[in-house]
């Protein structure tokens, strides 16, 4: 399997071939290849900054000879007319990583920005916000960082790193007791140490599931508020909970208050809007660094 590193280089290498190509020949025609400048990342809109270290590292791959200086880290709340970092070298390599550079940091600071809205919302609760596998493909691990510095909670990476029964799951095993078992048999034929989780749609298959055991968090898929805090009652403890499908920002508190664990919110990567922001070269603009 590979690493977060190595996913990430993947993603950089593919974003440069489908951008870049055999170069950017607008660049490559007007700009001297020894001519060199200095550009800035400038704040348009309020957010939460993430992906700086990603940002370091497309420069760094296409041109190692950039210099790159940081004046705000991920996590940081930021406002318009803030300078998250200043680059100094060939003014083609600036004009080549722009672009990739953006997309990555406004997509990832959209996220951030949407994550820390909900943290914020739920605040006073026990209740933790969990991001999902609704990503972008291929840049799954750069959207769950950037939950991560918004304040959020990763679920599972992906289906490799635990065990979810779906209702399909449950359905084609022929019931919740056989799914259950099943996986006990799996992961202890294989090796492996994997936490379970079940999700529920009623209180019939709940109770099902409290009277088997063998899971470590049951899913409330499309509870009402009222009904989550009956089953927070009846799992009292024994098991963590968390509550799904079609919960929303004006919701969410309503769930939370009935003493949920966790509460997953697709939203937080599947339609977010990414953070304005722009790459200028220094010498055009008047702009004090703060």
């Amino acid at each position: 399997m590979l690493t977060v590193e190595e996913l990430n280089d993947r993603l950089i290498d593919l974003a440069f071939a489908e951008d870049i190509g055999d170069g950017y020949q607008t660049t490559l025609c007007c700009i001297p290849a020894d001519a060199m400048g200095e550009s800035k990342l400038l704040i348009k809109e309020e957010g939460v900054f993430a992906g700086v270290d990603i940002a370091k590292e497309v420069f760094r791959r296409f041109d190692p000879t950039m210099e790159v200086e940081v004046y705000i880290e991920d996590g940081t709340h930021v406002k318009p007319g803030d300078i998250v970092m200043s680059v100094k070298g060939k003014i083609q390599s600036l004009l080549q990583t722009e672009r990739l550079m953006l997309n990555i940091l406004q997509r990832m600071s959209g996220i951030a920005t949407m994550t820390n809205k909900y943290v914020e919302r739920l605040k006073g609760t026990k209740t933790r916000v969990l991001d999902t596998r609704k990503t972008t493909p291929g840049m799954r691990m750069l959207e769950k960082l950037a939950v991560k510095i918004g304040g959020g909670t990763n679920h599972r990476i992906g289906l490799f790193d635990m065990i979810l029964l779906k209702d399909n799951h449950i359905d084609f095993a022929g019931g919740i007791e056989n799914a259950i078992s099943r996986c006990h048999e799996y992961l202890k034929e294989k090796g492996k140490d994997l936490k379970i989780e079940i999700e529920v749609r009623d209180f019939a298959e709940l109770q099902r599931v409290l009277d088997f055991g063998g899971v470590d968090r049951i899913m409330l898929d499309n509870f009402t508020p009222a009904e989550t805090k009956k089953a927070v009652e009846l799992i009292a403890g024994r098991y963590e909970t968390e509550s799904s499908g079609g919960i929303t920002f004006d919701t969410i508190r309503d769930y939370a208050e009935q003493g949920v664990d966790f509460i997953s919110v697709g939203a937080l990567t599947h339609s977010v809007k990414g953070l304005d922001m722009s790459f200028k070269a220094a010498d055009s603009d008047k702009l004090v660094i703060k």
